[in-house]
């Protein structure tokens, strides 16, 4: 199968919406049963749906707020993507509100992402425009 870039962009939106809304049933529906993640690519990389739900919960649901994001450019070659996005969202345990730019590697088996690495970099931008923050 040919990835095309309109499903790559498909699955991309997927994974804004998921995380925007804060949704970890819905990320791993994006992601083949025994994929692999990389968060920070010289670490571990966190491993099937259930890993990546648990990530998800700890590190999306838990952790931020107030989501922003969107879609700068996405490149394909055979069954790989390339996406950079930038985003905004409150980090709850640092208190401040935060930018990112973020560059991720996806590998597709068929429609699913069997490998996702992000290359990303943040910046706090101000205080935490959330009405709470974790543990305090």
């Amino acid at each position: 199968m040919t990835l095309l870039r309109s499903h790559v962009r498909s699955v991309l939106d997927a994974y804004v919406h998921a995380w925007t809304t804060q949704d970890p049933d819905l990320i791993v529906q994006i992601f083949t049963p025994s994929a692999t993640y990389h968060e920070r690519v010289l670490g571990e990389p966190i491993r099937g749906r259930d890993g990546i739900r648990d990530y998800w919960q700890r590190k999306v649901v838990e952790s931020q707020a107030e989501i922003e994001c969107r879609v700068l450019n996405v490149y394909v070659d055979g069954d790989t993507a390339i996406a950079e996005w930038h985003a905004e969202f409150d980090d709850l345990e640092d208190g401040v509100r935060k930018t990112m730019r973020e560059v991720a590697i996806l590998e597709f088996d068929g429609d699913l992402i069997r490998s996702l690495r992000e290359y990303w970099a943040t910046e706090a931008i101000g205080p935490s425009t959330a009405g709470r923050q974790r543990g305090r």
